[in-house]
């Protein structure tokens, strides 16, 4: 247990029995009445954001996490399987705990895995990421310069917004955090 004056940003701490991460803490110290402390706290697993005001001398329990990296392997139905690169141990997660990241998830893909009481409780992809871009149509002649984007698919099966100069057989870096085009690799 900790005061909640030491919560800061990036610490997790479990509040009725949920893990939360700390995205925004300000403590603040009125003229008037006690100090308190404003945060932001976002779901480990749900992802939801909650606003919570703590007063400066409530307790609040902080979480030690355990970050393995893993790399992913398989999908088996409703679970994804990833492999411990140190131990080969392997462990299977909910489908839906990556669900968004799947469409752009390569076999291989190295991945942190977050564990909490030996379970895990979360998937965080790295940054970067290189995919091949299996479909785009093409551009009209004369229409490829400029801010204009169309719609492609890359590998394994994601669907991103790039530039009209990009074809099909291109490889692409695309942004896991918000599944965005960076650029065109060139090998």
């Amino acid at each position: 247990m900790v005061n909640a004056i030491e919560v800061k940003k990036g610490m997790v701490i479990k509040l009725d029995k949920d893990l939360y991460n700390c995205t925004f803490s300000q403590f603040v110290n009125p003229g008037k009445g006690s100090a308190f402390v404003r945060t932001k706290l976002k779901h480990m697993q749900r992802g939801n954001v909650i606003e919570r005001t703590f007063k400066s001398s409530e307790k609040v329990e902080a979480v030690e996490l355990e970050k393995r990296y893993m790399q992913y392997i398989y999908r088996d139905g409703d679970q994804i399987v990833f492999m411990d690169r140190d131990d080969y141990e392997q462990i299977s997660v909910d489908a839906e705990m990556v669900e968004e990241l799947l469409p752009f998830m390569k076999e291989e893909m190295q991945v942190e895995v977050t564990f909490y009481e030996d379970k895990p409780i979360g998937v965080i992809p790295p940054t970067f990421v290189e995919l091949e871009v299996t479909y785009a149509e093409d551009a009209l002649k004369g229409d490829t310069v400029g801010t204009s984007r169309k719609r492609v698919t890359v590998e394994p099966n994601g669907e991103i917004q790039v530039p009209l100069y990009i074809q099909q057989g291109d490889v692409v870096k695309v942004d896991l955090r918000d599944f965005s085009f960076v650029e065109r690799v060139n090998k």
